[in-house]
């Protein structure tokens, strides 16, 4: 018994925490790119050249992840962690007593987000470029239309911010600096403190 509550104290204690590469380079670059267009976007004036190069910038970043998540590395597919209504009703409710499990990848209602504020630079991006066109020149429903959406992303992007940092503190884990290296927490190791807790206890 003490053998195993030293080998279970050593694997806490003595070794670095085990990890694996789960967002690929591709992933990082596109959503940093993103961060990065978005608020170029509302620092420089709006109708300038600069903020429709980095709307357009923009939908060729979310074309680019939609392809991605097609044929993309593992964690970066769609089929990785789009779920249904069920799935994702379900993860609220363990998250909210508090038995929801780590998931490398996106947790579900991670993915509705995604795939919310993909949508949501899409739609921004468009009614961008529609004002372009000629048929919807000096539309000011188009205009009305584009600024609402563009502060309603805003508010999905800070409510998506929060949750990152939430979910951080949550499961003990920098889910920003994950996006930055590309690494996150080995499953196995979240094993290791509840071996040595149990281990601890069973102690004679």
């Amino acid at each position: 018994m003490n053998a195993i509550s030293q080998s279970a104290a050593g694997a806490g204690a003595g070794r670095a925490t085990p990890t694996v590469k789960v967002w690929d380079p591709l992933l990082r670059l596109f959503h940093w790119s993103l961060a990065a267009c978005i608020l170029g976007a509302f620092l420089v004036e709006e109708g300038d050249t600069a903020h429709q190069l980095l709307g357009y910038t923009a939908l060729g970043l979310v074309a680019l992840r939609l392809l991605w998540g097609l044929v993309g590395s593992r964690h970066a597919r769609f089929s990785d962690f789009v779920r249904g209504p069920r799935a994702v009703g379900r993860y609220l409710r363990e998250r909210m007593a508090g038995t929801s499990r780590r998931r490398l990848g996106h947790n579900p209602a991670g993915a509705v987000m995604v795939l919310v504020l993909l949508a949501g630079v899409a739609a921004v991006g468009t009614t961008g470029w529609m004002q372009t066109l000629d048929a919807f020149w000096g539309a000011e429903w188009l205009e009305e239309l584009h600024e609402a959406l563009a502060y309603g992303l805003l508010a999905f992007i800070g409510v998506h911010v929060l949750a990152a940092i939430v979910e951080s503190v949550h499961y003990r884990e920098n889910l920003v600096a994950a996006m930055v290296h590309g690494r996150k927490r080995a499953p196995e190791a979240d094993a290791i403190p509840a071996a040595a807790a149990g281990a601890r206890v069973t102690r004679p």
